[in-house]
């Protein structure tokens, strides 16, 4: 009996170990964001479980953003705070280890704070196709969603959704699954608005540096051009 009992610690001890090492390892994985991106960041209003940009302006539509997979949503920051001063408030999303796949529905708190107001959904990379699936189970509080070179899986097709869906990519995107971007096109509406950033590439949609596999960027303003790309589309459509 003492035998088992000690294979059993000896056992439940390896496993909270891997565990540790795992979220550790995690943890060094992690894109944090540029200096810059860290100063606009320490100007949001932090919660548990976000970064929010507030606006004055009551009139028009939240944003709520699900960050791309291991980066941290202050690599946001610059873009959001751009919207934010053009009158959209914006919700960045804090997930558990950085991995939105991890609490797809983080959400859901910002609607149940804002219950009168719309909203318009955004993700980056994987985030993106964490919110989709978001998207198709509250499209009835959406006015809008876009998608930063990511788009959406089958769970969270939105082809029979009367949204305006703006889909945003890099031409020098190389993380981006190109094959599975143009299939994903059966998920959206027909009306969806295709733009690209000529010279952009992946990690340029938020700022956290180079990322792994990535193209090489052409340009040094592609957070601005998202900023006034999504500013154009949602006065344009929302």
């Amino acid at each position: 009996m003492k035998k088992w009992k000690k294979l059993l610690l000896t056992v439940l001890i390896g496993i909270v170990v891997v565990i540790i090492g795992g979220i550790a390892y995690v943890k060094t994985q992690t894109y944090a964001p540029t200096e810059a991106a860290q100063q606009v960041t320490e100007q949001a209003k932090e919660g548990k479980d976000w970064l929010y940009f507030p606006s004055e302006d009551k009139s028009k539509p939240i944003i709520i953003f699900y960050p791309g997979a291991l980066v941290d949503p202050g690599s946001y920051s610059l873009w959001a705070q751009m919207l934010a001063k053009a009158g959209y408030p914006v919700y960045l999303l804090k997930m558990p280890l950085d991995l939105a796949i991890l609490a797809p529905n983080r959400g859901e708190q910002v609607l149940s704070q804002q219950p009168k107001r719309d909203f318009v959904l955004g993700g980056h990379s994987l985030g993106g196709v964490m919110a989709s699936r978001f998207a198709k189970e509250h499209s009835d509080r959406l006015v809008g969603v876009f998608f930063l070179a990511s788009y959406p899986d089958e769970k969270g097709s939105l082809a029979d959704k009367k949204l305006p869906v703006l889909s945003l990519t890099g031409e020098k995107d190389e993380v981006l699954n190109r094959d599975a971007y143009q299939k994903a096109k059966e998920d959206l509406p027909k009306d969806t608005d295709y733009q690209e950033i000529i010279g952009g590439n992946h990690g340029g949609f938020g700022a956290y540096g180079a990322q792994k596999g990535d193209g090489k960027s052409e340009i040094s303003d592609q957070n601005e051009q998202v900023a006034q790309r999504l500013i154009t589309w949602l006065n344009k459509e929302v």
